[in-house]
């Protein structure tokens, strides 16, 4: 089944997005698939947020969608942009023999489990990125400064009580303060390897959730944080949706012929995953305490972003 806005999509997207382990659908009806959610599914600081707080929804996203890999492996999966039988390199080298090649942005969830399951997005520009922006700035910033910026958006669409009640229904955090990253950038790609078990209370967290994946609806929505009044208001890079995943059918890749994860650049936990570990508490032992929602509001209304990204509920 052919996913949304692909009539005039050229051949070499249409191949990489259909060329994945599970199938490109319609965000309404994507079970054993990926879809790209609507941007206002989301809440990101306002113009005006400094002074006021005021979040919106997000709109157009920066990259367009380009492809999606369920995959697991001997060994942890990583750097997969640089090894050359990664299928969207492959495809953009036939596509592109000489000349530019489009820029290519990857996301990689490196899910802890014995048989390492990472679950691969894959977006690409089709715009040039203005000289100076944000997204500028990170491209040809060192790793400290992508570390500090690059966030998460995450929201809990279909699943579970006991999943939603460890997980929360929407957080956010800036990734490089949760967990350990590593940042993999070649001459038209860059791509980012996330490891999920670095943190002991995160491990835990998609442990419980991985048991349910055949019955769970992810949102995840990758940004760059907005810190002073001029990168305002934030945009979502990309975003993209998974729903009930089957383990099986994830596709298996020898080691080092996909690509496999060196060493991982560390960050320590902060109080992101101590909240987190609270929440897992709450359905350990019920009743023990009792904290507030930490779901998104909707058109502009205030969020209480600034008691620490690092400590939201994902």
């Amino acid at each position: 089944m052919a996913g949304p806005d692909s009539i005039n999509e050229p051949e070499w997207i249409k191949k990489v997005k259909s060329g994945g382990a599970v199938p490109y659908l319609e965000p309404d009806n994507c079970s054993n698939g990926w879809a790209t959610p609507p941007g206002d599914m989301f809440m990101v600081r306002g113009p005006d947020y400094l002074s006021t707080k005021v979040k919106i929804p997000a709109g157009e996203y920066i990259l367009k969608p380009l492809g999606f890999d369920w995959v697991k492996s001997y060994t942890k999966i990583g750097a997969v942009l640089n090894h050359q039988n990664n299928r969207v390199r492959k495809a953009i080298e036939e596509a592109f023999p000489t000349g530019d090649k489009p820029f290519v942005w990857a996301f990689n969830l490196q899910v802890p489990s014995k048989e390492n399951y990472s679950a691969i997005a894959y977006f690409v520009a089709t715009k040039p990125i203005p000289e100076g922006s944000l997204v500028d700035r990170f491209l040809k910033g060192d790793d400290a400064f992508r570390l500090s910026r690059l966030k998460l958006i995450a929201n809990i669409v279909q699943g579970p009580w006991i999943v939603k009640k460890a997980v929360g229904e929407q957080a956010i955090c800036v990734i490089g303060r949760a967990l350990s990253c590593n940042y993999c950038v070649g001459e038209n790609f860059l791509e980012v390897d996330m490891d999920i078990g670095s943190s002991m209370v995160a491990k835990a967290i998609v442990h419980l959730a991985f048991g349910y994946i055949t019955t769970l609806t992810v949102d995840l929505a990758f940004l760059l944080e907005s810190q002073t009044e001029s990168e305002l208001p934030e945009q979502i890079l990309g975003a993209f949706r998974f729903s009930e995943l089957n383990p099986a059918s994830a596709c298996l890749v020898e080691p080092g012929s996909y690509g496999n994860a060196g060493s991982l650049q560390s960050s320590l936990p902060t109080r992101f995953w101590k909240s987190i570990g609270e929440g897992f508490s709450h359905f350990l032992h019920p009743g023990a305490h009792e904290g507030g929602s930490n779901s998104a509001h909707v058109n502009g209304s205030v969020h209480q972003e600034d008691q620490g990204e690092g400590s939201r509920k994902w």
